[in-house]
């Protein structure tokens, strides 16, 4: 006698299904490439030409670049110190004001890459 019922099985075939969307996503997110993730920071709000207008503006980068780079998965530590620095130095060169570069160079003890691309016309 046959005593598993039908949802039973659908059940079964449910929980399969789930178990495979789940790994195929982590299979994703580890692959991913740390450049691929990016968070808007809005600071209209802010006078980013003051110095203290400046420091609430890297601390807004800061955090982002914090939340960006946790998606992923690092090997070390490092790694991923390294994926917050490389977000933080290319979000302080676009915005490109000298008071948000000398909070990162003080931050950092080193300067921000002044362009990350040539703007030619």
């Amino acid at each position: 006698m046959n005593t598993s019922s039908p949802s039973t099985g659908l059940r079964g075939l449910i929980a399969a299904a789930i178990f495979a969307a789940l790994a195929s996503s982590f299979s994703a997110v580890s692959a991913a490439d740390s450049s691929s993730a990016s968070i808007t920071v809005k600071y209209a709000d802010l006078n980013v030409a003051s110095p203290s207008g400046a420091r609430v503006l890297y601390e807004r980068i800061q955090t982002a670049a914090q939340s960006a780079c946790n998606y992923f998965w690092f090997k070390t530590d490092a790694d991923e110190a390294r994926c917050v620095q490389n977000t933080i130095a290319k979000a302080v060169t676009k915005v490109d004001q000298p008071a948000l570069t000398a909070v990162y160079n003080a931050k950092y003890k080193i300067s921000a890459p002044s362009t990350l691309v040539s703007q030619s016309r």
